[in-house]
């Protein structure tokens, strides 16, 4: 009985501890807290976008679409000025490197349409 509720005690921390972490995810509301808390959940490396390759300039690595997976993604509008909209990519290589990559979306998106079919 006691191994059980030991057991139960854990089941609960964790489905907890994971509704907490969706609650502080979601009520972030701008880019820099949300690529911080994202960083802070293990997704450290940084991609841009050249041609239709994502690219980690920093580990001199590119992928193409068939190599990565958009875990998920969050938009940010601009307050005042429609250019100002960015989007956030949470990606995953098939390397198993984490990161996010950060993009125009709209009319100042410097991705491809390739590209862009991907990341939707």
């Amino acid at each position: 009985m006691s191994v059980k509720l030991s057991l139960i005690a854990t089941l609960i921390g964790i489905v907890f501890s994971n509704l907490v972490k969706n609650i502080i995810m979601s009520s972030i509301s701008t880019l820099s807290e949300k690529i911080n808390a994202l960083k802070s959940e293990g997704f450290t490396e940084d991609f841009d976008v050249k041609d239709d390759l994502i690219v980690n300039y920093k580990a001199k690595t590119s992928y193409t679409t068939d190599q990565i997976n958009v875990l998920s993604h969050y938009r940010f509008e601009g307050a005042t000025n429609p250019s100002d909209n960015s989007i956030i990519y949470v990606i995953e290589t098939e390397e198993g490197k984490k990161g996010v990559l950060v993009d125009g979306y709209g009319t100042s998106s410097d991705m491809s349409l390739a590209l862009a079919q991907k990341l939707k």
